[in-house]
């Protein structure tokens, strides 16, 4: 069953994520996963909104993604993301066709 991993962060130093950037697609590009969405102006719908980018994956299964982020090459380049922002990330399960 498909997993959706729905993350947002409030960017304080953007050399720092701009460098986790850049590093990202190498390690991201034979994980299984799509990347479905990253969006620095979203539209507020409710509530509060003081984040600075969201960030949308699917994978087609937990352990995919698991495999992914715990990949020696995502580990690496993930110091960059904490030291540079602050955030939240989930994950959802897809909807089972059946």
């Amino acid at each position: 069953m498909s997993v959706y991993l729905i993350s947002r962060f409030k960017i304080h130093d953007r050399a720092l994520y701009d460098k986790y950037e850049d590093l990202f697609m190498p390690t991201f590009e034979n994980s299984g996963g799509t990347l479905l969405s990253v969006d620095e102006e979203p539209r507020v719908l409710q509530g509060e909104w003081e984040h600075t980018r969201s960030v949308l994956i699917e994978f087609p299964d937990k352990e995919s993604a698991f495999a992914w982020m715990m990949s020696p090459e995502y580990q690496a380049i993930a110091k960059y993301r904490l030291e540079g922002s602050e955030g939240q990330s989930i994950m959802v399960k897809g909807m089972d066709p059946a």
